[in-house]
């Protein structure tokens, strides 16, 4: 009876989990559409970046090309509070705070030795397919830099709730649930 009752009481905990993140508009997998980015050409692309559940936190993982051709590979985990928290495999952050502002936008901050190097705002679109990035920095010296003012435009990939036609054929259209479609994720 206690085995069933903790059972019960780790299944419920893991289902009001993913209800939680599942109806999070960021979560998801999104790839770099160029064509509708102002990118600065010392500017470091980020091709794919990846919102996952991880327990009560999100990790984002975060695949580019650095501005000498370079391939990029960073993850941070965290929670959308606004607070500080440690980012892996990039050299010019330590830190990197997102603060959810509504259901749609994010504020982004980025950190270096406690000094911040990068702000900017994160907003997906109403219907869920796209997400626009603006970002402003500073270079290494701390002067605001041109170089490091950018707008980047994604779109969601494979599938979103509402969006299906990324999904495999015979998988069953309506409203798409984050472990229906992590199972189809790259």
């Amino acid at each position: 009876m206690k085995a069933r009752t903790i059972v019960l009481a780790l299944v419920t905990c893991f289902v009001g989990l993913t209800l939680c993140f599942a109806d999070d508009a960021n979560m998801g997998t999104w790839k770099l559409n160029e064509a509708k980015s102002k990118l600065s050409p010392t500017a470091p692309k980020n091709t794919t970046v990846v919102y996952d559940a991880a327990g009560g936190n999100v990790k984002v993982t975060v695949e580019g090309v650095a501005p000498d051709g370079k391939p990029t590979h960073s993850e941070w985990t965290g929670k959308f509070d606004g607070k500080d928290h440690p980012v892996t495999g990039d050299p010019n952050s330590d830190t990197r705070s997102l603060k959810k502002i509504d259901d749609r936008t994010l504020e982004l901050t980025v950190k270096k030795g406690g000094r911040v190097t990068t702000s900017g705002r994160i907003v997906v679109s109403a219907d869920g397919k796209t997400r626009t990035v603006t970002v402003s920095g500073t270079d290494p010296t701390g002067k605001s830099s041109t170089a490091l003012r950018y707008t980047i435009s994604s779109e969601r990939f494979p599938a979103s709730p509402g969006n299906t036609e990324c999904l495999p054929p015979g998988f069953p259209s309506g409203r798409i649930t984050s472990t229906r479609v992590k199972i189809y994720r790259m």
